[in-house]
């Protein structure tokens, strides 16, 4: 089996990470309807049921999802970090420290050539 090429995470991790932050969007908003919901129930008009909804969801999702809080941290400093390796990479590829191997004058410019009409 061949792995994927460098510079390029494997698919598990993109998708680790997007689900991620769709799993912690969705808990969210789910927090935020279920709280709306709620206040509706109550007889709160919807806009003034809503606005309560997102100030009070904020400090609940804290507390609520911690867990995936945390995991969401780990996640995007993995990320991180790996595009970090990877942009080190290609500065030293770029600066001509890579693992390419060098081509022969490859530092050098090329020599000009005489123009005959500068005679």
């Amino acid at each position: 089996m061949t792995s994927p090429p460098t510079g390029h995470p494997p698919a598990g991790q993109r998708l680790g990470l997007a689900a991620t932050v769709g799993l912690y969007a969705l808990a969210r908003l789910g927090l935020v309807a279920i709280v709306t919901a709620l206040m509706l129930l109550t007889g709160t008009p919807f806009l003034i049921a809503l606005l309560i909804g997102l100030i009070v969801a904020l400090p609940l999702s804290m507390v609520l999802f911690r867990g995936l809080r945390g995991r969401l941290d780990t996640a995007l400093s993995e990320s991180r970090s790996r595009r970090s390796r990877e942009r080190s990479a290609l500065r030293a590829r770029l600066r001509g420290e890579g693992d390419l191997p060098a081509s022969p004058g490859s530092g050098d410019l090329p020599e000009r050539q005489p123009d005959p009409r500068e005679d």
